[in-house]
């Protein structure tokens, strides 16, 4: 057995894989500690993976913790527990869970999703044309962190002139992805007084017949018998806000660099949309997520009873992180799985999850991951790397990944 490889690196943030392998290989449920002192399980092989993330025995709230003290509040977002903003999806249990879903779920259904699109569109041609004429961009900062965060922002509701400051604090967030708390938890409480103040001018509005987005119809929800607290509402945009754009920057971003590094897959694509196909640009979507997705690791679970996975006694309290990363390299139910195949059919991934915690934007996530990989391409044929990959740097979270920047070159085509 070759020696244990060192976890949560800036080396193993680069490329991770090859210790999920180890882990995978050697101890597929492997008990560690976590930058920030908490001791928790990993689960990297994808069977075991898809049994925890369905196990009803595992809660998302974090009152099942069993933490020592030097471990209080260190399993959730910062800051969301002092703004007041722990009740949302990610925290929360059946029935709590169930009612909320089915409250938001209706903003994201495909109907409302294929709606969407125009706009998806209008927003990414509207940034491209933003850096097209110099011939170089930061793809992250320039285009696949901008977008998602005003998608989300006109499908939640947020005035046009008020989705600057989200952009902002969003970005202090990405920023501080590994390093001091208290620029994240800042962020987190100006977003929650805004949420706050947003929440009550659209009260008053609806009064006056109000508008057709996701904030007004919690509000509408709440008001019609169905229970949703001003606290609940403001977390559930929250954690819409927190989750709908750092995954899509991630699914972009991650997903960019990877058609630049295969430039095989990358060239079949781009004559695949010269065609005027979609089929490889939709499997290539699922491929991308599978291959390098934008999740490394599911959100927080916490053992609500003793239960045995993969041959290890997880105790009541301990945390349980399923390594989605992992579990989706897994030979066991990937051929090839370091591969990259756009075209891969049988690609049950759980890069959005499974079970009843299964990514609820993941329709929009898709939608925008798919147009603006298919418009850069379309726009940008000859785009290319700027520089070499060994100076990118990835950003040192423990739940997503993604990187900092991803500086590219390109002629643009005229259109």
């Amino acid at each position: 057995m070759s020696a244990q490889p060192e976890l949560f690196t800036w080396e193993f943030a680069t490329d991770p894989y090859p210790a999920y392998t180890w882990l995978r290989e050697n101890s597929p449920v492997h008990r560690t500690t976590l930058p920030s002192g908490v001791e928790a399980w990993l689960v990297t092989r994808y069977a075991d993976a898809k049994q925890a993330l369905a196990d009803q025995r595992l809660s998302k709230n974090p009152a099942h913790h069993d933490e020592p003290a030097h471990a209080k509040g260190r399993t959730g977002i910062p800051g969301e527990r002092k703004a007041d903003l722990m009740t949302h999806l990610l925290n929360i249990d059946p029935p709590d869970h169930t009612r909320l879903r089915r409250l938001v779920s209706k903003a994201f259904t495909p109907r409302r999703v294929a709606e969407f699109a125009p706009r998806v569109q209008e927003l990414t041609d509207r940034l491209i044309d933003g850096f097209v004429a110099k011939g170089e961009a930061d793809l992250i900062h320039e285009f696949a962190f901008p977008l998602p965060i005003y998608a989300i922002c006109d499908m939640l509701g947020v005035p046009r002139e008020d989705q600057d400051d989200f952009r902002d604090w969003a970005g202090m967030m990405i920023r501080h992805g590994g390093g001091p708390r208290g620029g994240v938890a800042r962020s987190v409480k100006k977003m929650r007084g805004y949420l706050a103040e947003l929440i009550h001018r659209k009260r008053e509005g609806l009064r006056q017949g109000g508008d057709d987005d996701l904030i007004s119809g919690l509000i509408r929800a709440s008001d019609h018998g169905e229970h949703l607290t001003e606290n609940e509402a403001a977390a559930m945009a929250f954690i819409l806000l927190f989750v709908g754009f750092e995954t899509t920057v991630n699914l972009i971003g991650n997903g960019v660099y990877a058609l630049l590094c295969n430039p095989d897959q990358r060239h079949r694509l781009q004559a695949s949309l010269d065609a005027g196909e979609n089929g490889l640009l939709a499997t290539g979507v699922e491929e991308l997520l599978r291959y390098d997705g934008p999740v490394e690791l599911a959100t927080w679970r916490f053992a609500t009873e003793p239960l045995v996975m993969g041959g290890q006694e997880i105790a009541a309290g301990d945390p349980v992180l399923v390594v989605l990363a992992a579990a989706d390299r897994d030979p066991e139910r990937f051929a090839e799985p370091d591969t990259l195949d756009l075209s891969r059919r049988d690609n049950q991934h759980l890069g959005y999850g499974h079970g009843i915690h299964y990514c609820l934007g993941a329709p929009l996530a898709r939608l925008e991951g798919q147009t603006a990989i298919a418009t850069l391409l379309r726009r940008m044929p000859d785009l290319r790397l700027a520089g070499d990959p060994a100076d990118l740097r990835w950003r040192g979270g423990l739940i997503m990944r993604g990187l900092r920047t991803l500086p590219v070159e390109f002629r643009a085509r005229q259109i």
